[in-house]
């Protein structure tokens, strides 16, 4: 299982240590990080605790891009990986659409580097840059409905949706070849 790490304050100059920056994602992937055994990836923004059998395939993840080719996201397509998303609605939950538009270089996001000071799972201290695509935020306005959901995702999640808590679940490819033909069809722009 993955869990979001993902922590900010590097883009504002604030000095990154993989052993103790914590999640800015909540408390339950902050309880994640600090289990025995966790494997955190190493982008010092869009890091990840990775737990069970197949932690250590993630052990060696250090990626430059967020969202790259060698970032977690990648790694979790290629190995059949499902994504779980737990009471948040679509518009604030799927960092994966970056990843396809990373991977698809679409027009509207650009490389922003950051650099900062960044602390290894040794302790060792040096100075590091990272990137991340980013561009304009659109709004997702007239493409969704009133619950915040975009035509792309309503038929391809499986999973409940209960009145008090949400979960639901995708195949990773699948979203990955959903999302492609998004952006193939010029429709991602205020949609993703």
């Amino acid at each position: 299982m993955l869990f979001p790490l993902f922590n900010f304050e590097f883009t504002e100059g604030v000095a990154f240590d993989i052993r103790t920056t914590p999640s800015q994602m909540g408390v339950l992937t902050e309880t994640a990080r600090q289990l025995d055994g966790a494997v955190r990836t190493g982008h010092p923004i869009y890091s990840f605790a990775v737990i069970g059998a197949r932690a250590e395939e993630f052990a060696d993840i250090d990626n430059f891009s967020g969202y790259g080719a060698d970032s977690p996201f990648a790694r979790l397509r290629v190995l059949g990986g499902r994504i779980a998303i737990l009471d948040l609605p679509d518009q604030h939950s799927m960092t994966f659409y970056h990843h396809v538009e990373e991977m698809k270089n679409v027009p509207y996001r650009f490389h922003k580097s950051f650099a900062g000071d960044y602390t290894d799972s040794s302790g060792v201290t040096a100075r590091r840059s990272t990137s991340l695509r980013s561009g304009s935020r659109a709004r997702c306005q007239d493409r969704c409905r009133s619950d915040g959901r975009t035509p792309l995702e309503q038929s391809l999640y499986s999973g409940d949706r209960p009145a008090r808590i949400r979960l639901r679940v995708i195949d990773a490819d699948r979203l990955f070849a959903a999302v492609e033909r998004v952006i193939d069809d010029g429709r991602a722009e205020g949609l993703l």
